[in-house]
């Protein structure tokens, strides 16, 4: 970063500048006000000559990025030739108050550039400002990712400099150099003065002073900084820093602030097996470390901790792995992770701790926080943790893009190095896990990878094959299908995400070896199909008779939609038939099913006619409130699973069967609606979730023909409509992007937000919500975006026209039975439910002969019956079936 850039406001003009209170909670003090002295606190001082040589620099300390930072011989190192490398503290920050303080740290220059725009040193009061957005807060971890400030140290010409001054003289010291930094305040400034110690010889040889220096500049964090603007972006060390100290009444610490070894923990609980994956920093070098599962319970000594097992971190995703069996408790159990590292000669030990929530299953109902699509915007995120902590949700749900390649800055490291790419991921995880972690902290949870997890900006799988980066990544690799990053690094970020999921239905990897994870989940009462809607699916550009690029047909005037049965794949026949199975397995006791994808069966957002890409979204206008934009039409983007059309059809026809309720990420645009196959309608209802951080705002405002009707009482936008592939939708509820006057716009203008979804086992309802991300629900329970709350009736997810019903099944002796109803004359399952009650008139869509089974799947008590018809024209109507269970 150029100093002078990025200390504009280091010396005081005639008027001074507000002071700012940096605290605990993040608050700030009114203009004018010095603040009080922070508490006494601990001076911070590295010792990384205690720790082995490893790629990442300890728990109390952020680096800029994860893979240019490492320690070796007992020293932070640098190890990328590149501008603005950083690493913050995390446990102590220059607090308002106007007190003195001091910092120092053995430098070694090893990048002899001779450059005097290259430098190493010191970042005083970083603080995020504008990057990557201007936001109203203040927070330790925003600063440490984003932060500028006032920079001081020594130049690659041995010239010491203190923002933009400059000392007159050069030197050449030999080898290490002790740089000391001194902020003495006056009545309104600050006296700055910086040495440079030669270690060797104890010989001083320079120091430089700046007066007049604005407070205001030193709030914030504190961090060590290489940067190297000369350099050429090579792994090489530039710089190595040792005996970092920071200590006098100015400073902030907070012991509670470190991040690691344990950054987080994820967990699912299904049929009595717990499964638990602990993220951690990259410690699997260190010998004789080991990483095990403690839980608190009646059964420990008062107050002590149960240990179940003991594992080592995996070397590559950097994540430790536990399997409970046999899981039983009626009770919330406290468990923590705890991590042993032998340095030197002691052994450290770390703790996460989280609770694993009772199973539900006897609670009448089943509350599900649900995201998708986080922007680096907001973070890191506090009033999102916040304000869904107040739902009290059961369980989270986060369904793909969970962060984007350009999340923390710096880009994105799409090299064939797999451990480099790999650490970049890791540090865009960690960065995620930081905003989010205590919102599944105490819950089970669960991840789906999507596009921007595997740095795609979209991606066909087309069954795990290596996509053809010979012209590039991007669209040109992505259009070929299959993945652009290497196989295990793909095998990485699914451990990372998807391994405490329940045993996959399926694991026989697909191509390159790649895993699968698609299973179900039954929780609560409520069984949850996990799909992969993105492996098996065929690139378009691979069988349409048409230019594509980035999944939107290049010609204006090609008939999509005229395409509809052609040689594709979208979920794939492995995932077709575990929904089959899945559909009609009603055990452990499940009362609702729900499918959970990347991507919704339908195009619902809209591009200006003719469109053949969707660059232009993020720049659109958005629209003032009420305001109807022209000119748009359904998106042709096969992104979605609206496209292949007949594969789309396949799978909806299949899931309905099971009465499920759909619920989707990736589009960053809120809706409701209801899918059709041969008629609007006949299908089920899927939610499509807002964007946590909308990157890319889309919207629906489809051109309106005069036959249009919309849903009574609803915006015009809404009723029936097809896609750009001819697919049957209605929609209910769209949450389009609006001018909310809130700042930054970037967030609160792009209807950003998040899903809590409350499943009624009584009634056999979803309540459907959806929350703009600022709205406090307890404060403003009626906060949600307009078309919500939604209430979805079970029965409604399969909405198809009746021709007729079979004989009214009168069940005794078991309650709320499992019925399945065949379709004898194909040999098919028309569909399967747990019906409400004792009585119950299937209904059935054609003539023909028809068996059912009516039963409880737990016990495999089953009664079948043969060769049925229908009976009539309404339920109730004609002949009656008994089932006796005893």
């Amino acid at each position: 970063m150029d100093r002078k850039e990025s200390l504009k406001t280091l010396l005081l003009g005639t008027a001074s500048l507000p002071f700012f209170k940096s605290s605990a909670n993040n608050t700030t003090k009114e203009e004018g006000e010095r603040g009080d002295p922070p508490a006494r606190s601990e001076p911070m001082r590295s010792r990384w000559s205690e720790w082995p040589d490893m790629p990442w620099v300890g728990p109390a300390y952020w680096g800029n990025r994860l893979q240019d930072w490492s320690i070796s011989d007992g020293k932070a190192a640098c190890v990328y030739s590149g501008p603005n490398r950083t690493l913050h503290s995390l446990t102590h920050q220059l607090d308002a108050y106007h007190g003195h303080f001091t910092t120092r740290v053995v430098t070694e220059i090893l990048n002899k550039t001779k450059s005097g725009d290259d430098y190493a040193g010191f970042r005083l009061g970083a603080r995020a400002e504008d990057d990557p957005c201007p936001v109203t807060f203040t927070d330790y971890r925003r600063s440490a990712v984003y932060g500028e400030g006032l920079d001081a140290g020594i130049t690659g010409e041995g010239r010491l400099f203190i923002g933009e001054k400059t000392s007159g003289q050069t030197t050449d010291p030999a080898g290490a150099v002790r740089l000391t930094l001194e902020g003495e305040p006056s009545a309104r400034s600050y006296t700055l003065r910086l040495s440079a110690v030669e270690v060797s010889s104890g010989r001083q040889v320079d120091q430089l002073a700046v007066e007049n220096v604005d407070p205001e500049t030193l709030v914030g964090n504190v961090a060590l900084v290489s940067h190297f603007a000369s350099g050429d972006g090579a792994e090489t060390t530039t710089a190595r820093f040792s005996d970092w100290r920071l200590s006098g009444s100015k400073v902030h610490s907070n012991p509670g602030q470190v991040y690691g070894p344990v950054v987080f923990a994820q967990y699912t609980l299904d049929q009595e097996v717990v499964k638990l994956t602990a993220q951690l920093t990259p410690i699997e070098t260190i010998g004789g470390h080991s990483v095990s599962l403690q839980i608190r319970d009646g059964e420990a000594e008062e107050g002590g901790w149960t240990p179940l097992q003991e594992t080592t971190v995996d070397e590559l995703s950097r994540t430790a792995h536990f399997r409970l069996e046999e899981w039983s408790r009626e009770e919330d159990v406290p468990y923590r992770i705890r991590v042993e590292l032998p340095l030197g000669d002691q052994t450290r030990e770390y703790f996460y701790e989280g609770t694993i929530a009772a199973n539900p299953v006897s609670s009448d109902r089943l509350k599900a926080a649900v995201f998708s699509c986080n922007q680096e915007h907001g973070f890191p995120d506090n009033e999102v943790v916040e304000n869904v902590s107040k739902h009290q949700p059961d369980m989270a749900m986060f369904l793909g893009d969970q962060f984007y390649e350009s999340f923390g800055g710096f880009g994105v490291e799409r090299s064939q190095n797999v451990e480099k790419a790999t650490l970049d991921y890791l540090r865009k995880w960690y960065m995620f896990g930081w905003s989010y972690r205590d919102i599944f902290r105490h819950i089970p949870s669960l991840f789906i990878p999507d596009d921007h997890d595997v740095f795609h900006g979209n991606i066909w799988g087309q069954g795990g094959k290596a996509a053809d980066v010979d012209n590039g990544y991007g669209s040109p690799a992505q259009d070929t299908g299959g993945y652009q990053m290497p196989a295990e690094w793909v095998k990485m970020v699914q451990r990372t995400q998807t391994s405490h999921l329940p045993d996959p239905y399926d694991p026989t990897p697909v191509e390159q070896d790649i895993g699968v994870y698609y299973t179900d989940w039954n929780y609560g009462g409520v069984s949850f199909a996990i799909l992969e809607d993105r492996k098996f699916k065929t690139a378009p550009k691979n069988v349409l008779p048409v230019e594509v690029s980035n999944g939107f047909v290049q010609d204006p005037d090609f008939d999509i939609a005229g395409h509809r049965d052609i040689d594709a794949e979208l979920l794939g026949d492995r995932q077709e038939r575990f929904l089959e199975e899945w559909v009609a397995d009603w055990s452990q006791g499940a009362e609702m099913k729900v499918v959970l994808s990347q991507s919704p069966f339908c195009g619902a957002h809209t591009l200006p006619e003719g469109a053949t890409s969707d660059r232009i979204v993020p720049r659109r206008p958005i629209p003032a409130r009420g305001e109807y934009p022209s000119g748009d039409v359904p998106a042709r983007d096969m992104d979605t699973n609206a496209w292949p059309m007949d594969k789309r059809d396949q799978a909806l026809e299949i899931i309905r069967k099971g009465f499920a309720l759909h619920i989707a990420g990736d589009q960053h645009l809120a809706s409701v609606i209801k899918y059709g196959v041969e008629e609007y309608g006949d299908s089920g209802f899927v939610y499509t979730l807002p964007a946590l951080n909308n990157t890319w705002p889309r919207r629906w405002y489809p051109t309106l023909g005069n036959d249009h009707r919309s849903l009574l009482g609803n915006p015009k936008y809404t009723g029936n409509f097809k896609d750009a592939f001819d697919n049957r939708i209605t929609v209910f509820s769209v949450a389009n992007p609006v001018q909310t006057n809130r700042k930054p716009a970037i967030i609160y203008d792009r209807a950003t937000g998040y899903g809590i979804v409350t499943f009624d086992k009584t009634e056999r309802t979803a309540r459907l919500e959806c929350w703009p991300r600022y709205v406090d629900p307890q404060a403003n329970p009626e906060g949600q975006y307009d078309g919500w709350p939604m209430l979805i009736d079970q029965k409604n997810n399969y909405d198809r026209r009746a021709a007729g019903y079979l004989p009214e099944l009168q069940v005794s002796g078991l309650s709320d039975p499992v019925v399945q109803v065949f379709n004898q004359d194909e040999g098919q399952l028309e569909y399967a439910l747990r019906i409400k009650g004792t009585t119950f008139a299937p209904p059935v869509f054609a003539g023909g002969s028809y068996s059912v089974r009516v039963g409880d799947p737990d016990r495999d008590d089953w009664q079948e019956y043969e060769n049925l018809s229908a009976v009539g024209e309404k339920e109730g109507e004609g002949e009656v079936i008994r089932c006796e269970f005893t």
